[in-house]
C-alpha cells in the first residue's frame, strides 16, 4: 500500500494554479477540481472490467463528462442525476448499461423515466420489483443485496445490516426471485454494497456473500457489482488502500462463479469518493481572526452550507493557508475553524458528536485564504441556500487552464421559485 499525499500547511498552488489568483478570479468560496487526478484514479481501477461512477459524490456535467471521455459509466440514484448523465452525453441503454438506477424506492417520476429511456434497474427493495414489473414486465434488473452486515467510517455511512435501510435483506431473496419471475423480469446482475471504508478482511465476508447469492440467483447472473466505498487518505500517514489485493479478491469471487455458469461474469466497482474526492478543494477567505479565551478562531466565508461532511459525520478534511501576500514562513497556532452561519456547529475543525477540536495552522490575518483539501466528493452536491447563502462557483482545471463549470449562484436564481400571495386584506 503507498502512503498517501501530504498537505502542507502552507499551500500556493491548486492543479498548478496559483491559489490567490483563483480566488481574485472567481472569487470565495469556491470549489477547485483537478481533472487529471480524477483521471488518474480512473486508470487506477483499470483492472475490473468497468468502473461504475457514483455520480452522487460530485454531479457536475463537466465532471460527468470527463468520466465518460475517460470510459467511466453511471450509477444514479435519482430521476435527475439520469438526466444529468444523459446531458453529459451518456446513452440511456447499451451492453454493458452506460447508466443505472440504484435506488430503494421509485418515485413517480423515476419510475417513469427509468421506463421511458430504457435504463437499467438496480432494486434495492421488493416492492420495486412488483412496481417495475407491472409496468415494464420481461426486461432485466440487478438486486442489490444487503448482505446483514455492513462496515464504514460513520454510523452514518454504513449501507449493511438490519440497521441499514438499503438493499434487499438476504432471506429475502428467494421472495424477490418469484416477484421477478411473476413479470418475466431476469436478473442478471447482482450488487453489493455495505458501507465506506471497507478493509480487505470485511471484504473476504463480503465476496464470500455476493457468492453465495449469485449461486442462489443462478446462471443468468452476467455480472456482479462490487459496491463502493473505497477510501481516500485523510490524515498524515494514511495509506491508499491496496488495489490489487481488493481486486483478486472480488476476481477470485468472479472466476468461480464463471466456473460454475459456464460463462464470462462481469466485475463491475461503483466509487465515487475514490475518483472525485482527492480531486476538490474548498477554497474560502479569512474573514476574522477573534480569540475567545483560550480559543482562536478563524472564521471564514464558507460554512457548512458549502461543506457538511464535518457537521453531519465529524469528517476531516486536510487544511492549508494561502497567503494573501505570498509570504512562506509563518509560525503556526492551534486554531478553530468555522464559518460564517448562524449555528454553533458550523465549524470545520470538529469531530463525530460535535466535539471541536483545534488544528495547528499557520498564523494568518484577513484577507489570506484557506484551503480545505479533499472536497472533491460530497462537498458541492451536499450544499445548501441556509441562511440564504448562494451555492458556490466551481472551476474545472484541465490541462492547466482553469474552466467555470458553474458559475456563483445569484439573489434572482435563488428566489426564482418563490412568490408572495395576492392579499385580498390589505
Amino acid at each position: 500500500m503507498s502512503k498517501g499525499p501530504t498537505y502542507p500547511t502552507l499551500c500556493t498552488e491548486i492543479a498548478g494554479l496559483a491559489v490567490v489568483e483563483l480566488a481574485r478570479r472567481f472569487g470565495t468560496p469556491l470549489f477547485v477540481y483537478d481533472a487529471d487526478r480524477i483521471v488518474q484514479r480512473l486508470r487506477d481501477l483499470a483492472a475490473f472490467d468497468h468502473v461504475r461512477y457514483a455520480a452522487k459524490a460530485c454531479s457536475n456535467l463537466a465532471v460527468l463528462d470527463l468520466i465518460r471521455r475517460h470510459g467511466g459509466l453511471v450509477d444514479a440514484v435519482s430521476a435527475w442525476e439520469i438526466r444529468r448523465a444523459l446531458a453529459a452525453r451518456y446513452s440511456p441503454s447499451g451492453d454493458p448499461p452506460p447508466m443505472v438506477y440504484t435506488a430503494d424506492i421509485f418515485d413517480a417520476e423515476s419510475l417513469d423515466l427509468v421506463i421511458q429511456q430504457g435504463i437499467h434497474v438496480n432494486c434495492g427493495s421488493p416492492d420495486m420489483i412488483d412496481q417495475y414489473g407491472r409496468r415494464a414486465p420481461g426486461r432485466a434488473i440487478t438486486l442489490r443485496i444487503n448482505p446483514g452486515f455492513g462496515h464504514g467510517h460513520s454510523r452514518k455511512t454504513n449501507t449493511g445490516g438490519e440497521s441499514s435501510k438499503h438493499g434487499i435483506w438476504h432471506e429475502q431473496l428467494d421472495d424477490c426471485l418469484a416477484r421477478a419471475a411473476r413479470y418475466g423480469l431476469a436478473v442478471t446482475g447482482l450488487h453489493m454494497h455495505i458501507g465506506s471504508g471497507t478493509d480487505l478482511e470485511h471484504l473476504a465476508q463480503v465476496c464470500g456473500a455476493m457468492e453465495k447469492v449469485a449461486l442462489q440467483v443462478g446462471g443468468g447472473v452476467r455480472y456482479i457489482s462490487a459496491g463502493g466505498g473505497l477510501p481516500i487518505p485523510y490524515r498524515e500517514g494514511e495509506s491508499y488502500i491496496d488495489l490489487a489485493a481488493y481486486h483478486r479478491l472480488w476476481d477470485a469471487t468472479r472466476k468461480r462463479l464463471q466456473a460454475a455458469f459456464g460463462h464470462p461474469v462481469r466485475l463491475e466497482i461503483e466509487p465515487g469518493r475514490y475518483v472525485v474526492g482527492e480531486s476538490g478543494s474548498l477554497v474560502t477567505e479569512i474573514r476574522a481572526v477573534k480569540r475567545q479565551r483560550d480559543n482562536l478562531f478563524y472564521l471564514v466565508d464558507a460554512g457548512f452550507n458549502n461543506l457538511a461532511r464535518p457537521i453531519l459525520y465529524g469528517a476531516y478534511h486536510p487544511m492549508s493557508i494561502a497567503p494573501a501576500d505570498g509570504s512562506g514562513d509563518r509560525p503556526a497556532v492551534d486554531v478553530i475553524v468555522g464559518g460564517p452561519l448562524c449555528e454553533s456547529g458550523d465549524i470545520f475543525t470538529q469531530e463525530e458528536g460535535g466535539f471541536v477540536v483545534k488544528r495547528p495552522l499557520p498564523q494568518a490575518t484577513v484577507g489570506d485564504l484557506l484551503v480545505i483539501h479533499c472536497t472533491g466528493a460530497y462537498g458541492f452536491v451536499m450544499s445548501s441556500n441556509y441562511n440564504s447563502k448562494p451555492l458556490a462557483p466551481e472551476v474545472l482545471v484541465h490541462r492547466g487552464v482553469a474552466h467555470l463549470v458553474r458559475r456563483r449562484q445569484r439573489f434572482e436564481e435563488l428566489i426564482a421559485g418563490e412568490q408572495i400571495p395576492d392579499r385580498q386584506d390589505e
